[in-house]
C-alpha cells in the first residue's frame, strides 16, 4: 500500500513558474518510478514527466526545456518544477507511483494548475 500526497497547484500568470511536490510513503519499492500526468477538460489524459529511483527522466514533447522533475530518495518525493508557464499547460495534474518490483501504480487525487491572465 502507497499513498501520495500532491501540493503546489495554483493560479499563476503566463511565463511564470509554479513547483509541484508529491510526498510518497507506505511500502516503498527500492525499483520504482514516479511522476505526473495531467489532464485538461476535453482533452486526454497525458504524460508530463516521470523519474525512476535510479534517476532516468523521461518528458512530454511540450514541455521540454521548461520543466524539470527530481525527486529526493531519502524522502520518497518527486518535485516538478515548472517555468514558462502557457496557458495550455492548465489542467490537473496527477502524481504517480509505479512499483515495478510488483508491477502496481498508485495514484495522487490530483492538484490543478490554472496559467492565466
Amino acid at each position: 500500500q502507497v499513498q501520495l500526497v500532491e501540493s503546489g497547484g495554483g493560479l499563476v500568470q503566463p511565463g511564470g513558474s509554479l513547483r509541484l511536490s508529491c510526498a510518497a510513503s507506505g511500502s516503498i519499492s527500492s525499483l520504482n518510478a514516479m511522476g505526473w500526468n495531467r489532464q485538461a477538460p476535453g482533452k486526454q489524459r497525458e504524460l508530463v514527466a516521470s523519474i525512476t529511483s535510479g534517476g532516468v527522466t523521461n518528458y512530454a514533447e511540450s514541455v521540454k526545456g521548461r520543466f524539470t522533475i527530481s525527486r529526493d530518495n531519502a524522502k520518497n518525493t518527486v518535485y516538478l518544477q515548472m517555468n514558462s508557464l502557457k496557458p495550455e499547460d492548465s489542467a490537473v495534474y496527477y502524481c504517480h507511483y509505479t512499483d515495478y518490483a510488483r508491477v502496481m501504480a498508485y495514484w495522487g487525487k490530483g492538484t490543478l494548475v490554472t496559467v492565466s491572465s
